[in-house]
Formats: structure tokens, sequence, C-alpha cells
């Protein structure tokens, strides 16, 4: 059972990058996904999630048209569309699964955690 978050790099300002965050040993399904980002030096911090049909998403305010999370529950893999990156989106970026049929921020209710990939934005 593990979450394996992938698909992060180098790239400059303005530039985009597409996460993803494929599901292995359960039915994703059953579970909404979070994206959540650590920079260095900093603590944690909610990014956007997808509720289990994917009808529902929420953003921080920071990627707010900016980002968009997506899922694919035929692939169990769920994405996040990175446009317009700017230099304080560099962070290792985590994927999360919560039993909640909703969107929720609050990472104790996440009880799997993939291994980061790591974004870096810089020119």
């Amino acid at each position: 059972v593990q979450l394996q978050a992938f698909g992060g790099g180098l790239m400059q300002p303005g530039g985009s990058l597409r996460l993803a965050c494929a599901a292995s040993g359960f039915t994703v399904n059953d579970y909404a996904i979070g994206w959540f980002r650590q920079a260095p030096g900093q603590e944690r911090e909610f990014v956007a999630s997808i509720s289990r049909g994917g009808g529902s998403t929420d953003y921080t305010d920071s990627v707010k048209g900016r980002f968009t999370i997506s899922r694919d529950n035929s692939k169990t893999t769920v994405y996040l569309q990175m446009n317009s990156l700017k230099a304080d989106d560099t962070a290792t970026y985590y994927c999360a699964r919560t039993r909640r049929t909703s969107t929720t921020r609050n990472q104790a209710l996440y009880d799997l955690w993939g291994r980061g990939t790591q974004v870096t934005v810089s020119s």
C-alpha cells in the first residue's frame, strides 16, 4: 500500500510542471487525495485537494488560478498541473490520501503519505 509522487524538476519562473501521484495496493476511488508542500525551513502546508469522485476541489489561495488538481480513477492517479510557476512554489511536494469523501486541508486526517518530489523554480 503506497502513494508515489513524481514529476518534479527544475523549471524557470512562468513555466509549467505536472505532478502525478500514483496509488498502489488500495482502491484510490475510496479516498479523497491532497497535495501538500514543504519548503526548506518551513512547515508542510496544504496546496490542493480533490474529493473521491473528483467533483469537488480546494486550493490554497496562493495557487488558485495557477494550479489544477484532477484525478483519473481508472489509472489510480491524481495530477497537479502547475502553471505560471513562481520561485515561492519551490518545495518538496507530497500527495496523501484521506478516507473523507470531500476535500480537507487538515493534515491529521490523511493516513498515508507518499514520498515527495522536488520542485525547484529558478532562473
